[in-house]
């Protein structure tokens, strides 16, 4: 699972559950299969599109880009474990 994509699933899932909504509950919402929500937020789904993104994005009101952030607190765990090394 590449870390771009695993970012990509864990802010929908953070997004998701901040809403109190399940996989399937968001997979209706946005129109998209529910097997695409699990296997993205899994990190299963290697290429998710940018058309089924929209769709997740707007289904969760906010941005695509939202989806695409790494946070700030995880780029700090990885310097402070690369300073380590």
């Amino acid at each position: 699972m590449s870390r771009e994509l695993s970012t990509i699933g864990e802010n929908i899932r953070y997004h998701r559950k901040k809403l109190g909504l399940s996989q399937d509950k968001l997979s209706k919402l946005a129109e998209v299969a529910y097997n695409t929500v699990v296997k993205i937020e899994s990190g299963e789904n290697p290429n998710p599109t940018i058309d089924t993104l929209t769709k997740i994005a707007k289904a969760l009101g906010v941005s695509v880009d939202n989806l695409l952030k790494i946070h700030e607190n995880k780029i700090s765990k990885q310097c402070q474990i690369y300073k380590r090394n």
